[in-house]
């Protein structure tokens, strides 16, 4: 029984998750035309659960027959043989009966304690997996004790990057990470970023660029080597210490179901509307404001359904700017929107970044132009480092890949800039 409703949970999930994911897709299913394919689909998993569940009754009608069958075989077996003692007069019919009745009374608990079984059994078998996940340790976590966040110089973007070379603010040293064991997507990456740089992060699809910025907030563990923020070694700080100083602007960005104020503000009380109304007007998330009549009441369908692609990234922007970081990460912030909305949305970014240390993967070069350092990365490594000038000198990674950019700009394709990519 134990082994059926753990069968029941696991195939539970899987038609949970298949539900939610299908749905959230429904565009795409709808598309493309596979609706017929999905319900055929969802209908072999709903059969895997409905199957399980079979087992579950078999095992439960199982103990409760058993339980029945013995209760009957014992009254008859009484009744049989106190028949033969009234028979012989050693027996009277009353105490037969009282001694059915007890017999009953006696197996009526146990048919309750076969119920209560089948119910536990579900409860432990859920348990198991709710345990499961209470009980998984959080990797290298940081002590109590551990340092706190060290202070970090804010700088105007206007001034010089401050810190000497040999003390950058952060330090990735010797880093090598992968998704899968033996397969490294960073292989014994080192780049030192000085207060107040922007450093644009550039390279091939799959050449590890995102995977290098999701490893300073620690979304990620290195499997060796080490990332440093003000000296001091990031997996010795308190995570929710270290993320609330690190903003991370992405491509795809998620909105909650609510209202405008809960999405850019996320419900922090020591932000109000004033200031909220004030970050986005200085990103220019104001103009989405001031579409809805509601205001910042606007509502938000659930992942931000109701607004478009550049909307929902200036309500991004907006959000980051809430924070006041001291470090800014935009992992392809501009990528999916198209020339003009990127124009609106270049002073936004540039609000964003001053008076920051930033770094930016981006493939449209309008945002690579604002970096003070470009770092192209090919295969893992840090192929080049250095300003645009220098780079198109050396004729190397980022030179090709600025020439074709430009070639298909010139040849009427702007939006080819992953596909520029994949000419490297």
């Amino acid at each position: 029984m134990r082994d059926a409703f753990r069968d029941i949970r696991t195939k539970l999930a899987r038609l949970n998750a298949f539900l939610q994911e299908h749905i959230s897709g429904m565009k795409v299913v709808q598309a493309f035309a596979r609706e017929e394919r999905v319900s055929r689909r969802f209908d072999d998993i709903n059969r895997d659960y409905r199957e399980a569940n079979y087992r579950a009754i078999a095992a439960d009608s199982a103990l409760y027959s058993v339980i029945e069958a013995l209760a009957s075989i014992a009254i008859a077996g009484l009744v049989w043989h106190g028949g033969g003692r009234i028979a012989s007069g050693t027996l009277t019919f009353g105490v037969l009966v009282a001694f059915i009745e007890y017999l009953t009374k006696f197996f009526g608990p146990i048919r309750d304690l076969s119920a209560k079984y089948t119910i536990m059994q579900q409860a432990m078998a859920a348990a198991e997996r709710v345990f499961a996940l209470l009980d998984t340790h959080e990797p290298d976590a940081p002590a109590r004790d551990a340092p706190s966040m060290p202070p970090l110089t804010v700088v105007s973007a206007a001034d010089a990057p401050l810190g000497a070379a040999d003390s950058p603010l952060i330090e990735i040293d010797d880093v090598t990470f992968g998704y899968r064991a033996g397969q490294p997507v960073l292989n014994q990456v080192s780049l030192p970023i000085r207060a107040g740089e922007t450093v644009a992060v550039v390279g091939s699809t799959g050449s590890g660029k995102s995977t290098l910025i999701k490893l300073l907030p620690r979304l990620y563990e290195p499997w060796s080597g080490a990332i440093r923020l003000g000296g001091v070694d990031v997996r010795d700080l308190d995570r929710r210490a270290l993320r609330r100083r690190i903003v991370v602007v992405s491509q795809d960005v998620f909105l909650f179901a609510g209202t405008l104020a809960d999405n850019i503000g996320l419900h922090d009380p020591a932000l109000s509307r004033d200031a909220i109304l004030a970050a986005a007007r200085r990103v220019g998330a104001d103009r989405v404001i001031a579409r809805r009549p509601e205001g910042l009441d606007a509502p938000v369908l659930e992942r931000g359904a109701n607004f478009s692609a550049g909307e929902r990234q200036l309500i991004s922007f907006a959000r980051a700017l809430c924070r006041d970081p001291e470090i800014l990460i935009l992992d392809e912030a501009t990528a999916s929107v198209d020339p003009e909305t990127e124009r609106l949305i270049e002073r936004g970014t540039e609000e964003l970044m001053r008076g920051r240390t930033s770094i930016v993967i981006a493939h449209r070069l309008s945002t690579i132009r604002r970096a003070t350092r470009i770092v192209a990365v090919h295969q893992g490594r840090i192929a080049e480092d250095g300003n645009h000038d220098e780079l198109m000198a050396r004729d190397g990674v980022y030179a090709k890949l600025y020439r074709s950019q430009m070639h298909l700009r010139s040849t009427g394709n702007p939006h080819r800039s992953k596909a520029a990519e994949e000419l490297i």
